[in-house]
């Protein structure tokens, strides 16, 4: 099966991919906001968000939107307390929720310092709580690595493991860690999947999992596609095999 899977835009720079980044997510939130009167978005860890998780602290962005207005979830975590610096959270923390003075009661962490198990069990809660037991964000953001895999989901094993679990622990062998995870029915509900990647180690890999044969186990990105909603692929122009 050969496919090309969601929508390319190419920038020149990093910080491109990262402006761009910022701007994608401001206009989700606008149109949730004016929608429903909440925008619901899950965080990916990695180099581009945080980039561009900064800007949100400065202007223009930091009164773009209502920030008391957002809920904020996360795709994947690491098996560390919220202080370690290898934690999601804590980056996303210092970033922009700590500086925007962003509450407690709208920031939902994935609890790393627990046995993964339970984190998984206790984070399947959370998003039943807040979302329902059919979890649909308005905006997924994601990174992919150079391996094809994406949140906490890696190549060799069935990505759709465990999916109607929405949560899973994963023991991730190629980093000898436990990691928690969204599984691809909860990302796959999402409006909005956006995937931001920069740097020419990227570009063999989004290559073939946006146009190569369909092989999820071996490129777990492959998964990602909304059944309702827009795959969206910000990209420098490294990434996109461009000189």
């Amino acid at each position: 099966m050969i496919r090309e899977a969601g929508t390319l835009y190419v920038y020149e720079t990093p910080g491109d991919v990262a402006k761009a980044l910022a701007d994608l997510f401001i206009r989700y939130a606008v149109s949730a906001i004016d929608g429903s009167g909440r925008f619901v978005v899950s965080l990916a860890g990695g180099t581009t968000p945080k980039a561009t998780y900064s800007m949100f602290a400065k202007a223009p962005y930091a009164s773009a939107i209502d920030w008391s207005a957002v809920d904020i979830f996360f795709g994947d975590e690491r098996c560390v307390p919220p202080d370690h610096e290898q934690s999601n959270y804590k980056m996303a923390f210092e970033a922009f929720i700590g500086p925007l003075g962003i509450s407690d009661s709208q920031v939902h962490r994935m609890r790393g310092e627990d046995d993964p198990q339970q984190a998984a069990i206790a984070y399947r809660g959370v998003l039943f709580d807040e979302l329902g037991e059919q979890p649909s964000f308005d905006l997924v953001m994601l990174g992919i690595g150079p391996d094809g895999h994406t949140a906490s989901l890696f190549p060799g094993e069935d990505p759709l493991t465990d999916n109607q679990e929405k949560v899973r622990a994963v023991y991730a062998t190629s980093h000898e860690q436990w990691r928690l995870t969204l599984t691809p029915s909860v990302f796959n509900a999402a409006q909005a999947v956006v995937f931001a990647a920069t740097g020419a180690e990227k570009a063999d890999v989004i290559g073939v999992v946006r146009q190569g044969s369909y092989d999820p186990i071996a490129l777990p990105a492959q998964i990602l596609a909304p059944a309702d909603g827009e795959l969206i692929w910000l990209v420098d122009k490294a990434a996109a095999g461009k000189p």
